[in-house]
């Protein structure tokens, strides 16, 4: 079976274009390895928590529509 998440080490098969803060020759803004394992982990928190308000939401929504 198959990792889940890709291969975010970028240092060495990567061209030069793609990898990070290599200065002349590459972007600067291409983000590290750190910084995309972040932001999967906040991307994940923040659609878990729009899920659950939207939850929420529709509870109370219910609740008032049948004046409970």
């Amino acid at each position: 079976m198959g990792r889940y998440f890709s291969d975010l080490d970028l240092d060495d098969p990567a061209p030069v274009r793609a990898r990070p803060r290599i200065g002349e020759w590459g972007p600067d803004l291409v983000p590290t390895t750190r910084r995309k394992m972040m932001l999967r982990v906040w991307v994940g928190t923040a659609f878990a928590a729009s899920i659950a308000a939207v939850g929420v939401l529709m509870y109370l929504f219910y609740r008032m529509l049948m004046n409970q």
